[in-house]
């Protein structure tokens, strides 16, 4: 007994402080892209040229980034020759609609608390079927990791449980192939009413990479509503734990 207590001493506190205190992230961590829309050439089109999923677009010489869609490879920020496009630190990137995910220079609308009734029933106890509908494993590892003693998910009274029968709502990741269609289906259906769903990645939300695939849906909201999106390819642990506190309406 003494060995273990011993070991426990020398790691001292491992769960981060967040979000009482701001976190620490690593050197090369792409976070929310800024876009300086005063550098944008009009005749330019580096950047929606080089995007793999059409994330960017440029209307009335108004160039615009979805969140949604992105996939932060940074190319975009990497190649324009104005340096208009750069990719800050912030992780908060969740929203509650998909509108909300477009960015173009306006501060982004970040996602907002349920309502009264479904934050009194969820607020302080949520427990989450996660559903890996195609999944490269990426998002899911990320969102996995939540649950050991660094994030410590369920100090928050969030957790992942086993069967969709003892779930209040579903996190999906993954493109959702016609082949784990009818699985999603038949897991939301089995969750009790009322129940919530969110959409981990850029997949989940709308088809990421393979958005343009004939056996995949071009996101999880074509098939079930969504309350919570999250985006990121993956998402840091930190951007999904921001999301589901702003959801509960634990921080604002």
């Amino acid at each position: 007994m003494i060995k273990p207590l011993l070991a426990r001493l020398q790691q001292k506190h491992r769960t981060i402080r967040f979000p009482k205190s701001a976190p620490k992230l690593p050197d090369r961590f792409c976070g929310k892209p800024v876009i300086d829309q005063a550098k944008c050439s009009i005749d330019c089109t580096v950047c929606l040229d080089l995007c793999p999923t059409a994330a960017l677009k440029k209307e009335n010489n108004v160039l615009t980034i979805d969140l949604g869609r992105c996939l932060f490879c940074a190319q975009c920020a990497q190649n324009c020759p104005a340096g208009a496009i750069k990719f800050s630190r912030d992780y908060r990137l969740a929203a509650r609609t998909k509108a909300d995910l477009v960015l173009s220079e306006h501060e982004m609308k970040l996602a907002e608390a349920l309502d009264k009734k479904m934050k009194s029933l969820f607020g302080r106890s949520l427990k989450l079927r996660q559903v890996s509908a195609g999944g490269c494993n990426a998002c899911e590892a990320d969102t996995n990791v939540l649950s050991t003693v660094v994030f410590d998910l369920g100090r928050f009274g969030i957790q992942f449980v086993a069967s969709p029968r003892h779930a209040d709502g579903l996190l999906i990741t993954g493109p959702v192939p016609e082949n784990m269609l009818l699985a999603l289906k038949k897991t939301y259906d089995a969750v009790p009413d009322p129940k919530i769903v969110i959409a981990v990645g850029a997949c989940a939300i709308s088809g990421g990479i393979y958005e343009n695939h004939p056996q995949v849906r071009k996101g999880a909201d074509k098939i079930m509503p969504v309350d919570l999106y999250i985006p990121g390819c993956p998402p840091h642990p930190l951007t999904i734990l921001d999301g589901l506190l702003r959801l509960l309406g634990r921080i604002k």
